[in-house]
């Protein structure tokens, strides 16, 4: 009797650390303020989900809870893993569309396109 009443109390308790860790991270998903700071938080709503369910799992004693969570922490790092791949092509093509000078290291300037050591194109361009 007094295991059940400790087990409980201490489920209770881990309710409310998780329903409070839930809310803070829900701010930071909402506030930002960079989209990494978004996909972590994402990230780690999912493990606090998986948490609530080991919690239930716990308090009422259907073990199934255990392979859902197992699921959803597996479909929670194939996200974590898309959104960081999203990140990385996003970043790529932001740096490769930021504007070129029109001069060279070493060539002229030849309205966009450059000419190094001045040697001349074949064709006479």
């Amino acid at each position: 009797m007094m295991a059940a009443s400790v087990v409980s109390a201490a489920a209770m308790v881990a309710l409310g650390i998780l329903s409070l860790a839930f809310l803070f991270t829900v701010y930071r998903v909402v506030a930002g303020p960079t989209l990494p700071d978004r996909i972590l938080a994402l990230d780690m709503l999912v493990a606090i989900a998986i948490g609530f369910i080991a919690v239930i799992a716990i308090k009422t004693g259907f073990m199934l809870y255990i392979d859902i969570a197992i699921s959803l922490g597996l479909v929670g790092f194939l996200a974590t893993v898309a959104f960081a791949r999203f990140v990385i092509t996003q970043a790529q093509s932001s740096s490769a569309k930021q504007p070129h000078s029109d001069q060279g290291d070493d060539g002229e300037s030849l309205g966009g396109r450059t000419r190094k050591h001045g040697k001349r194109r074949k064709g006479g361009r």
